[in-house]
This record gives structure tokens, C-alpha cells and sequence, in this order.
């Protein structure tokens, strides 16, 4: 069938007849592909032709085109009063204010743009180290060996090699868990956990577990003869061959106390870091895959101010530091606890807090110079003296414990008084850990 489409229509948007409002019978072309400014005293219908004509049709026919699950968060508008209107591709607004409460929510996951970019990343992007900026390539198991022994040259260094089969997915996975017995393997790691596979291991369908087997397991010796140490690699050699055929290509190492990713088809050969397999949810700044881990993927992370926290003309027991300030001005455990410090650090409590000498307010604040503990002194129901040692780990510190442990409302409100929000200084607000 030959194309019918007007040469015209691809390059301009054509409105005829647009009666909507203020508009009495508007007929206009619009070029496309152009920035276009619509410009006019108030009340001559500037909005009324972008937004509730131009607009009002071009995001009609997008919603139309979407899913019923993204239909739901977009209002579908009516058709605008106009003849006709040619050339109008689907179209999206953006107000010049936040959508909507939820952090998460921004313009590409709504209209689910961020999707279709994720897809087309994950399948035709091409990997880069994020500290050198160099293509990440494939490396051989021979390579992966090599770099797990040479971190494990310490004397008495304990090596396990694992395969991880199943990383972050619902389900049970009993005929999996069954299949690696009867190939001979003998422990796994379930959620961080060592179980033995002749256990009965139940797991909740309904959650999500990752499962790694555990291949083999090496002590290194700097006292190793020669034979020794071939032996050693390759029989490293042979426990990585095992997990990457296991685990298409991707082996985790514990060489120590540190956990260490390696990978056959995504490495940079500089500096010698191996990436997990690029997948669209790589690209997800609300999957863990892809967040960045200092903000949890939302841009930005409340921070507490240390200046908001006290008044530089007060002292301590005048409540100087807000936070405490109920609790140094009265007998209480927190005021005990400071009055031994004060004592071991020779300062006094009611001096004014910007008088201090900065390794005394560091200390305060900060925790910075604190012994391991300090004795706090007071007297038992029997009337006997006692003395119980505690830790002092600073006001901004246990400021950020409590509000990242607690599971109170009121203390997390309390908290974020003396807080501001920032950018997160680990992905510059793009949401996404530095591999994605």
C-alpha cells in the first residue's frame, strides 16, 4: 500500500479549528523538531493551545499506547475541542514541581521510558571500568587463579571458592538444592549462612535468597615448597573451572575475612576488578543491583549538621548540646557518662562549648581521641560502690546509630532536625552505583 503521509505532516504539526477556551477557531502550524516558544499577554491562550490542546491530545494518544499498569499513575485527558490536529507525535509534560511524595518516582519510571532505556543499555552497552575508564573484557580461569592465589600470599590464609547460582530471586529451589548433592557437592552458602546439603533446607518461596556453592576450601601457607604451591594452584585452577562452569563464568573467592568477585567475561585487565553481568536491572536505581549503596539510590542523603546541634555560648551542662540537653541538665546516665570523660580528658563540663579547645569539642562531638571505655561511678540498692566502664562514642556518631537502627518515628522526626539534605557524594545524585 503506498504511503499516504504528506510530506508536511512529518516536518509540521498542523491545528485547524482549536475552539478550547479563549481560542476562537485557531489555525496554526508548528514546525517540528524546533524549540518552540509560545509567547503573548495573559489571557490571549498561550496554555490553552499548549497545554489544553497540543498537550491534551499528544499525551491522550501516548496513554493510550501504555500498559494498564502505567495508565493508573497518569490522568487520561479529554479530547480537546480542535477539527483537526496533524503531525502530533506523543507527548509528555513536565510541571516545574515535584509529581508526586515518592522519592523514587520521577518522570522516566512513570511514563516507563527508564525501561526501555535499561533494555537497550544492558543489551548493546558496552562495559567500562569505572576507575580507568578502560573497556572491561573477558580474562581466562587461569587468570582468575593466578590473581586468587597472588591474594592469598599471607601466611595462614584461609580460600573458599564458591559459585553463586542464584543471586537475589524468589523460590524455593529443593530439585536445585537436590541436583548439587547428587553432583557430589557437599556445603552451600544460603543467605550468608553455611548449611550442609544432607540437611533439610526449607527456604520461603515467596523471598528472596541467594545460594552460592562452596567449591572448595584452601589454607595458603608462605612456607609452601615449590611443589606445594603448584599443587595449591592448580588446585585453585580446577575448584574455578568448577564455579564459573557451575555459575556461567562468575566466581566469588573469600580469601581471609574479604569476599571477592571475579568473573571470565567481565574484567579490566588494569586493574584487575571483575563486574557481574550486565543486566537491565543494572541500570535500576530501585533494584539493589544498581543502586547506589551510599543513598540507596534516591540522589541524595539527609546528613546531620554539627552546627545545628549546639550553642556555641552555652557549656554542657546548660544544655548546650540540643540533642541532650534534657539529659545534662539533670542526674542522668548520659551527664555520668560525660562527667567521666570530662575527668579523664581534664575539660570541664560548664565551660562554654566554643571555648573548648577543638581536640576537646572534636572529642565531644565526635568521638574522636575516646579511650577504649570510662568508669562511671555510683552507688548499688545495697548501698555498695560500683563501678561500670562504658564507651563513649560522640553526639554526631550516636546521632547517626540511632537513626539508622531505630524503628521509632518520634526519634527519626527528633533526628532529622538536625539534618539537611545533600547530595550524595558517591554517585553526584545520578542514583546508580559507580559499575552501572
Amino acid at each position: 500500500m503506498p504511503n499516504r503521509i504528506k510530506p508536511e505532516e512529518t516536518s509540521h504539526i498542523t491545528i485547524k479549528g482549536a475552539k478550547i477556551h479563549n481560542l476562537r477557531d485557531i489555525s496554526v502550524t508548528i514546525p517540528k523538531y524546533k524549540f518552540v516558544v509560545i509567547t503573548g499577554v495573559s489571557g490571549s491562550g498561550k496554555s490553552s493551545l499548549a497545554f489544553d490542546t497540543l498537550f491534551a491530545e499528544g499525551q491522550r494518544r501516548y496513554v493510550e499506547s501504555l500498559s494498564s499498569y502505567a495508565r493508573q499513575f497518569l490522568q487520561l485527558m479529554e479530547k480537546p475541542d480542535v477539527e483537526v490536529i496533524t503531525g502530533l507525535s506523543p507527548a509528555i509534560s513536565i510541571d516545574q514541581k515535584t509529581a508526586g511524595s515518592n522519592p523514587r518516582s520521577t518522570v522516566g519510571t512513570i511514563t516507563e521510558i527508564n525501561d526501555y532505556l535499561r533494555l537497550l543499555f544492558a543489551r548493546i552497552g558496552r562495559a567500562h571500568c569505572p576507575n580507568c575508564g578502560r573497556p572491561v573484557e573477558a580474562q581466562s580461569i587461569q587468570q582468575i587463579a593466578d590473581t586468587i592465589v597472588k591474594a592469598a600470599s599471607t601466611e595462614g590464609t584461609n580460600v573458599q571458592i564458591l559459585a553463586p547460582i542464584v543471586k537475589d530471586r524468589k523460590g524455593e529451589y529443593q530439585e536445585l538444592l537436590e541436583g548439587l548433592l547428587s553432583k557430589g557437592f557437599l556445603r552451600v552458602r544460603v543467605d550468608g549462612e553455611i548449611r550442609h546439603l544432607e540437611e533439610d533446607i526449607k527456604l520461603k518461596k515467596y523471598e528472596k535468597h541467594s545460594i552460592d556453592i562452596i567449591v572448595d576450601r584452601l589454607t595458603h601457607r608462605q612456607s609452601f615448597s615449590k611443589d606445594e604451591q603448584a599443587n595449591f594452584l592448580k588446585r585453585v585452577t580446577d575448584a574455578v573451572e568448577i564455579a564459573t562452569t557451575q555459575a556461567d563464568g562468575e566466581v566469588n573467592a573469600i580469601i581471609g575475612d574479604t569476599e571477592h568477585f571475579y568473573s571470565e567475561h567481565n574484567s579490566c585487565p588494569v586493574c584487575g576488578i571483575s563486574f557481574p553481568e550486565v543486566q537491565p536491572h543494572t541500570f535500576s536505581f530501585n533494584s539493589p543491583h544498581g543502586a547506589c549503596p551510599r543513598c540507596s539510590g534516591i540522589g541524595s542523603i539527609k546528613q546531620i549538621v554539627p552546627e545545628l546541634t549546639y550553642n556555641p555560648n552555652l557549656s554542657i551542662t546548660e544544655g548546650g548540646l540540643f540533642p541532650w540537653s534534657k539529659m545534662t541538665t539533670s542526674d542522668s546516665w548520659t551527664l555520668r557518662r560525660l562527667e567521666s570523660v570530662a575527668h579523664s580528658h581534664n575539660f570541664s563540663l560548664r565551660t562554654r562549648i566554643g571555648q573548648l579547645p577543638k581536640e576537646i569539642f572534636d572529642l565531644i562531638m565526635f568521638g574522636k581521641g575516646a579511650k577504649d571505655s570510662y568508669a562511671i561511678e555510683y552507688t548499688s540498692r545495697s548501698g555498695q560502690p560500683v563501678r561500670y566502664p562504658t564507651r563513649y562514642e560522640g553526639l554526631i556518631p550516636q546521632m547517626e546509630r540511632r537513626y539508622r537502627e531505630t524503628n521509632s518515628d518520634y526519634i527519626r522526626q527528633e533526628t532529622e532536625k538536625f539534618m539537611r539534605e545533600i547530595v550524595c557524594s558517591e554517585c553526584g545524585g545520578k542514583r546508580l552505583k559507580p559499575t552501572s
